[in-house]
């Protein structure tokens, strides 16, 4: 079962400031901003979307296929994807560029202070959605906005279906443009903020929305999400985590379970109780792509807090 999952692949530096930001940072002073902060604790991570997502299905056994624009320095991000079992066939490496990196500082009261680098991810446009692969759906989540496009009109194009998911790179397109988006993809994925932005951007409400594809999904974090499908709302309740520990990358996770449901042709109640299930587990490890599971376990964490089985 081959999905093309289309986004960003970058690396993540996350740095932990022992301190509070508020302590250190002057109100009065903002307009000469100049500070240090000692960061003891740091971390690098595989991250992007992209990557996110085809981590997550590769772990409920799909055979992702990732398209994505990277640089000079993806090296261990390959050696990773290939200890995986995850194909590498459709990711472009650019010399001339760094693959896309995120450089966070979290202080003691959870805020974060990020720079974002997109290098090599502004160039996805440079990749083709290939049509003798046999792909059944795909998925356009963020990437350079040319390139998001671009693929949304080569997936419509070729008559394979694809989930929209914006997520952070919403704020690149007007209403106009989302709306062409949402009427190429076949079924839209946004979190419950990106939701009220994607109704204020383009004039329509949820119900408006969701008739214009086959399902709307919107996540609400710990209250589980809601599917928009066909005239009604289907509302998928929370998974249990074991432990919560970091939420970075859930969205990404509950998106590899709809992928894996469109796929197996779930039902929709289902397919967004694995989707929920895959956030929660998710959030039990620290990083994006450190949890592991057999499918066999994850069926019976299924059970457990669903009492059913698929």
């Amino acid at each position: 079962m081959t999905a093309l999952i289309c986004g960003s692949m970058a690396y993540d530096t996350i740095m932990v400031f022992p301190d509070k930001f508020k302590h250190h940072i002057l109100p009065e002073q903002v307009h000469i901003l100049n500070v240090s902060f000692l960061v003891p604790e740091l971390r690098r991570e595989y991250g992007g979307c992209a990557g996110n997502i085809a981590y997550n299905l590769r772990l409920l056994g799909g055979e992702p296929l990732i398209m994505a624009t990277v640089g000079k320095d993806f090296a261990p991000y390959s050696q990773w994807l290939g200890y995986c079992g995850i194909s590498q066939e459709h990711i472009t490496v650019l010399e001339d560029s760094y693959t896309a990196q995120a450089y966070i500082t979290t202080d003691l009261d959870d805020n974060q202070i990020t720079a974002f680098h997109p290098g090599a991810m502004s160039f996805s446009h440079r990749n083709t959605v290939p049509t003798d692969r046999g792909i059944r759906l795909g998925l356009i989540s963020p990437d350079g906005k040319d390139g998001m496009q671009q693929h949304a009109a080569q997936f419509a194009a070729a008559g394979i279906p694809f989930i929209f998911d914006p997520g952070q790179g919403m704020p690149m397109f007007d209403g106009a443009e989302l709306l062409d988006l949402v009427d190429k993809a076949t079924w839209v994925t946004l979190n419950d903020y990106e939701a009220q932005l994607m109704q204020e951007r383009t004039g329509l409400s949820a119900d408006e929305l969701a008739r214009r594809v086959e399902a709307l999904v919107i996540t609400r974090g710990a209250n589980g999400s809601l599917i928009h499908t066909h005239g009604q709302v289907i509302e998928i309740p929370p998974a249990r985590p074991h432990a919560t520990l970091d939420p970075t990358g859930c969205g990404d996770a509950y998106r590899a379970g709809l992928v894996y449901g469109l796929l197996e042709k779930l039902d929709w109640p289902t397919t967004g109780r694995i989707a929920s299930l895959m956030g929660a587990i998710k959030v039990e490890t620290h990083g994006t792509q450190n949890h592991t599971l057999t499918l066999a376990a994850f069926k019976e964490r299924y059970r457990e807090n669903f009492g059913a089985s698929f």
